[in-house]
């Protein structure tokens, strides 16, 4: 199984992620370092653990208030050795572009797609795009067509629960079980409400390729050794 750390951005900041509700996330504390700042996080992170990849969410994009692509070029290059996916309200093929050339792993959000068309026509450049299917406290976050047709999904899928980002109420099981039934083949990440290695030990259990995990890290609920065990 592979974790991979999040690293939610907004106004130049980490900020710590609560629900979704994007209004009330303030600059993260950290056991890891005394600091919020997007390069001092990321070197905590990668010196808890060798990761291969992060996840960085550009929430002033994703919310259409501007972005932080310079903070993000400056992480590509400080951190080559690592994939890094972004996703930053991506809603169209050039945009998919420019995060490719940056040697950026775009991800497609769900709430960000108004028509299964678009996400068409996000893939028809054959970019090697994350999708991140996306759920709130109301249900899912985007076309309903989308979560009928399986057949047009990239490979790596990743299962949002929003609204348990933060929460440590753990792992929303109900949309990620019906996600593994659709999407058989592909490679799925849970995202969102993981509290320890009992709840990345039980996705393991089920198949799941990966979790997205923050506040458990930045807490010293998972630690360096536990996730030596986990991902060998």
């Amino acid at each position: 199984m592979e974790i991979i750390p999040v690293i939610d951005l907004l106004s130049g900041q980490v900020v710590r992620a609560q629900r979704g509700e994007r209004g009330n996330y303030r600059p993260i504390r950290s056991s890891l370092c005394d600091s919020s700042l997007p390069e001092d996080i990321a070197h905590a992170l990668l010196e808890l653990y060798p990761f291969k990849s992060l996840y960085i969410a550009d929430l002033d994009a994703i919310q259409g208030l501007g972005n932080n692509l310079d903070i993000v070029a400056a992480l590509r290059q400080r951190f080559a050795h690592i994939e890094l996916w972004l996703d930053a309200g991506i809603t169209h093929s050039r945009q998919l572009a420019t995060l490719s050339k940056m040697g950026l792993t775009g991800v497609i959000g769900s709430e960000r797609l108004d028509t299964l068309e678009q996400l068409q026509q996000l893939q028809a450049r054959d970019y090697d795009a994350v999708l991140s299917l996306d759920f709130g406290s109301a249900g899912f976050m985007g076309p309903s067509a989308l979560l009928e047709n399986p057949q047009l999904w990239p490979q790596r899928l990743i299962c949002m629960a929003l609204a348990k980002v933060g929460s440590y109420e753990g792992v929303d099981m109900k949309n990620l079980a019906n996600l593994l039934k659709l999407a058989k083949g592909h490679q799925i990440y849970a995202a969102g409400g993981v509290r320890n290695t009992h709840d990345l030990q039980h996705l393991a259990s089920l198949g799941v390729s990966g979790a997205l995990v923050a506040s458990a890290l930045h807490d010293g609920n998972i630690t360096a050794h536990q996730l030596a065990t986990l991902m060998t």
